[in-house]
């Protein structure tokens, strides 16, 4: 059936519908085609007036019925240009035309609610994933598995193909921090399989955990360029670290893999220790902060017993313990490679440094650093480290940091540094030294001019200990950086700096935070910055107690000596008012105009 629709004004409310159909029935009756014409009632009224459309053409058709039979076919009858006497006049006619109208009707429904109303579209159904490795290819996002639910947005895709542009053109790319997660690295990964240009890629804190991991499956096996991989900070445990492993065992271009905080233990650290077996390719493995206890340091040791390839290996904030240490001990008497060991915050006590040290006196290798900061180390365990000190030819920083030496241990230190001519950095901070102990170090600095880092924060050292320090440093020793922080100098001590500065050419770093010193102590340092001084350029003051009198004293000395240094200077979390902010504040600007030199003043 074939249907058309027209309308046009009859009279005030006269409508005409037109259709035209073919219709074949039996083959003794046939209806020609023809048009239908409906004259709806022409009353007065609202009521009539609304009715209109199908409505009216209804009610048209039901008189017509009863009465207009014969006005029906004649309109057919003169559109044919046939006699009144038709077959269309036939009851059968009426009820045809009826259902054509209702047919119509019906049609026009359906059509009007398809537009009106959006049908909801049904989600496709979610294949389970394959067990089969995944299909390699080379554009951003290909390696997403078909599986995953996860559809980026707009933004986030954006931002994904900006780091794939990154990745493939930069030999340093930083993508720390960013949060994208499993899928994310797998959106990544694939411009890492062709890529000749990154170098160096960080992919820390981005909440991957060990099944975004697979992501880099026959990807590092291919990459030749990459030499450091930054995975810190990522959730990836034992199960990430046993599957990295088994990718690194073919890498031949990763030097430097740093998985600290990622939650690896025992079981981590034992795949690690076995990829190290057989990996030629890595110098440097980073694995601080993580849960490895005694069982993962024997098997990183067992590791270094076979791979002498390895330089550095860091635990800091482990679980080792004096065993872990004994384990490290043995594996350095056999090892030639290893030239840092990061040991930091494992609790290896006397006990254990003994045993490094004993394995250390026997290594073939050239140990440049020594890290065994906050290890519950006392005097006892000084001595075996000064032992060290005196013997070594290749160690240049030495970290005792936050253990307890006390006096004797550090005179013990300072006459191993007597002989020593290869140390230039040593952190003693936090060891319980007192003006004793800074006195005989003290004594070592007329003669050594090897040492340029000397740590004493933390200490009680007191206005003494750093009388006895200034009086060699003012014309001897080549101390460049200098840090006395939180050692309760005071007003006084501050004197007897100020007046070291004056003849002192060599520190040109000098931490003096939270020691009290007031306004006093600051007027006396800038009565020193006021002097030619070329080599101090970082001075740090902050907690101090200082106020707008030696705002306005330390001010005045950036203005007075055109030919100062210091480009750097710390006065965080001191007492200063807005007036003492601004004087610093046009003293800097002063400086810039006169000598075109910045100064960065943190308040």
């Amino acid at each position: 059936m074939e249907s058309s629709l027209s309308s046009s004004l009859l009279g005030s409310y006269s409508y005409s519908y037109s259709y035209s159909y073919s219709l074949k029935a039996k083959p003794s009756f046939a209806i020609a085609p023809c048009r239908l014409i409906c004259y709806p009632s022409r009353k007065s009224g609202s009521r009539s007036r609304r009715r209109g459309g199908f409505a009216s053409s209804l009610a048209a058709l039901d008189r017509d019925r009863d009465g207009g039979g014969r006005r029906v076919g004649v309109v057919f009858k003169e559109s044919q240009g046939q006699s009144t006497r038709s077959p269309f006049s036939q009851p059968l006619l009426v009820p045809a035309a009826a259902g054509a109208i209702l047919l119509f009707s019906f049609l026009a429904w359906k059509f009007l609610a398809n537009l009106l109303v959006a049908k909801p579209k049904t989600p496709p159904p979610v294949k389970a994933a394959s067990s089969q490795p995944p299909s390699w290819s080379f554009s951003p996002g290909s390696n997403l598995s078909a599986a995953s639910p996860i559809k980026f947005d707009a933004d986030s895709r954006k931002k994904l193909n900006d780091f794939s542009q990154l990745l493939r053109y930069f030999q340093l790319v930083d993508l720390s921090g960013h949060n994208f997660g499993d899928d994310g690295l797998f959106f990544l990964a694939e411009s890492l399989g062709q890529n000749q240009s990154a170098e160096d890629v960080n992919f820390s804190a981005n909440g991957i955990t060990a099944n975004g991991l697979r992501a880099f499956e026959g990807v590092l096996q291919r990459n030749t360029s990459l030499r450091a991989l930054n995975l810190s900070g990522n959730p990836i445990g034992d199960e990430g670290a046993k599957c990295l492993s088994d990718m690194l065992v073919l890498n031949g271009g990763i030097q430097k893999l740093q998985l600290n905080a990622t939650g690896i233990g025992d079981e981590g650290a034992k795949a690690l220790g076995e990829m190290l077996k057989k990996n030629a390719t890595i110098r440097v493995l980073e694995l601080n902060n993580n849960n490895i206890d005694y069982p993962g340091f024997a098997s990183l040791a067992g590791a270094l017993l076979e791979n002498n390839k390895i330089e550095s290996i860091h635990l800091n904030g482990n679980y080792g313990g004096p065993l872990g240490a004994a384990s490290i001990g043995t594996a350095l008497e056999l090892n030639t490679s290893l030239r840092e060991l990061h040991l930091h915050g494992n609790g290896i006590g006397n006990e254990g440094i003994r045993l490094i040290i004993k394995g250390l006196a026997v290594h073939r290798g050239e140990m440049t650093l020594l890290d065994i900061g906050n290890n519950d180390i006392g005097s006892e365990g000084a001595s075996h480290i000064a032992t060290f000190i005196g013997n070594t030819k290749h160690l240049v920083w030495l970290n005792l940091y936050m253990n307890d030496i006390g006096d004797e241990g550090a005179e013990k230190i300072a006459d191993a540094l007597r002989e020593n001519r290869t140390i230039t950095s040593i952190d003693l901070g936090g060891n319980n030294i007192h003006s004793r102990g800074v006195t005989a170090l003290a004594k070592v600095l007329k003669d050594n001019s090897v040492l340029k880092s000397l740590e004493l924060s933390y200490n009680p050292i007191g206005a003494d200990g750093v009388k006895a320090l200034c009086e060699v440093l003012k014309f001897k020793g080549k101390i460049e950086t200098l840090k006395f922080g939180w050692c309760q100098i005071g007003a006084h001590g501050a004197q007897y700096i100020a007046d070291c500065l004056k003849y002192n050419t060599t520190i040109s770093t000098l931490d003096l935070r939270a020691n009290g010193l007031g306004d006093e102590g600051a007027i006396c340092l800038a009565q020193s910055l006021k002097v030619v001084n070329e080599a101090l350029t970082s001075l740090d003051l902050g907690f101090n107690e200082i106020r707008d009198k030696g705002a306005f004293a330390l001010a005045q000395a950036l203005k007075a000596n055109e030919d100062i240094a210091v480009a750097s200077l710390n006065l965080g979390n001191n007492f200063f008012t807005k007036y003492g902010q601004v004087a610093l504040t046009e003293a800097r600007d002063h400086v810039y105009e006169m000598n075109d030199r910045e100064i960065n003043i943190s308040f």
